[in-house]
């Protein structure tokens, strides 16, 4: 599903961002990217999505290698992603129903499926009776909701969610995880990023660990090992 090899993310003159990243996240896994702040989690989630170009290595999608893909096509690989953003990215002068049917206006679903999707996937995230509302309006762990709907509405192949429950209070929070793992369990890759160690104690995925740009650990390597 995402195969990475010696992958290096550089700006500028400053420190890597990334740094001789390789990693395998196979079909239908629930991994946690982790890390502190600047290791390289929202980077590495960018260049996945096509956001960023690596500065060297191989990056593989669907078994495609995306540095090679022309940018027209860059659209139709995302069709099959679903993302979280860390600043939502919701757009302002759409309500936030029109925001989670933007992915399936995309693919040209008829209205009506749209509109029976949206519903539905507003009500998991408990947002149903804010679908008339515009973003702005909403409270921060609302316009994380709203962003988790829109990266879940399409039942997309891969789903990249960088820090999805960063503004929740508890109880959100296992809303909004029980919806990835159901996600996961229908099929979904899912990869998220976090520095939230709670999380990683109660959902036991996992865990590929970044600091300044490298891996640094990674459990799926920890139970090859032990030869689990």
């Amino acid at each position: 599903m995402i195969q990475l090899f010696h992958v290096t993310k550089q700006y500028g003159a400053e420190a890597p961002a990334l740094s001789d990243v390789s990693l395998e996240v196979r079909k239908g896994e629930f991994v946690f990217l982790t890390g502190p702040s600047g290791a390289g989690k929202s980077t590495l989630l960018k260049l996945i999505f096509c956001a960023e170009p690596s500065s060297g290595g191989q990056i593989l999608v669907f078994g495609r290698n995306i540095s090679r893909l022309k940018p027209s096509a860059v659209p139709y690989l995302r069709r099959s992603i679903g993302v979280v953003f860390q600043d939502f990215k919701l757009l302002p002068h759409r309500t936030v129903a029109e925001n989670v049917a933007f992915p399936l206006e995309v693919r040209g679903l008829h209205p009506r499926e749209v509109a029976r999707k949206v519903a539905a996937t507003l009500r998991g995230v408990g947002l149903d009776h804010k679908g008339s509302k515009f973003p702005l309006s909403l409270s921060g762990g609302e316009q994380q909701r709203a962003a988790v709907a829109r990266a879940l509405v399409g039942d997309p192949a891969l789903l990249l969610a960088d820090e999805p429950t960063g503004n929740l209070d508890a109880d959100r929070t296992l809303e909004v995880m029980a919806l990835l793992e159901a996600a996961s369990a229908r099929g979904t890759t899912v990869v998220v990023a976090t520095h939230d160690r709670g999380l990683l104690a109660r959902h036991k995925k996992r865990i590929i660990a970044l600091e300044s740009g490298r891996v640094v650990s990674d459990g799926d390597s920890i139970r090859r090992a032990a030869g689990s």
